[in-house]
């Protein structure tokens, strides 16, 4: 009984290069050419692969999330302060965002910032991932408040919506070729609106 020929390329490795490309263009002005270039395959194995644009492009978002921009979670997750956690986090997005072997800056913030109605709910998908990265914040800044490691009566809201700006706008300046120490000023200077205690 025939099974179908077996595929002639790595899915991984396929996966991998698309979150590259997604990354690079972002999500509207990839086309499903520049996909099939880039992974060396033809548009029925695309197709047979991973469905259609949509879908890949899902695929490929859960993938960064789970590797490059996995740092996220895990620096709030990891670090005993909440302090020392927003300022591993600004760190590490400054090196991330800016290193030479990928896209710059982050795919959550760049993939979809000019979408059309059709890509409303891929639009709609990074912004609830960029709204669950400020809430794991807030969350965060909310326990050094309760804790006592931040003076009561701080903002919490206010502060994780500031560091998510500092985030979004180191990323559109990796964007814009600033360097890993560019951005490690910027966290710096970030870092000094952190309430002392």
């Amino acid at each position: 009984m025939r099974t179908g020929r077996p595929r002639s390329f790595d899915r991984d490795q396929a996966l991998d290069r698309a979150v590259d490309v997604f990354w690079e263009r972002g999500y509207e002005a990839t086309s499903v050419s520049a996909l099939t270039t880039a992974l060396g395959i033809g548009p029925a194995s695309l197709y047979a692969a991973f469905g259609d644009k949509r879908t890949l492009f899902l695929e490929a978002l859960d993938r960064y999330l789970h590797t490059y921009g996995a740092f996220t979670m895990s620096v709030l997750e990891r670090e005993p302060r909440a302090g020392a956690a927003v300022e591993r986090l600004l760190y590490e997005a400054a090196a991330a965002y800016t290193r030479p072997d990928h896209p710059p800056g982050c795919l959550l913030i760049t993939a979809a910032t000019n979408c059309t109605e059709q890509s409303a709910d891929v639009a709609a998908r990074l912004r609830d991932l960029r709204a669950a990265g400020k809430r794991a914040l807030h969350d965060r800044i909310s326990a050094a408040v309760r804790s006592g490691e931040l003076p009561p009566g701080t903002d919490a809201h206010a502060l994780a919506t500031f560091y998510s700006a500092v985030l979004q706008g180191m990323s559109a300046q990796a964007r814009d070729g600033a360097s890993r120490a560019d951005l490690e000023h910027v966290a710096g200077i970030a870092l000094s609106a952190w309430p002392p205690r």
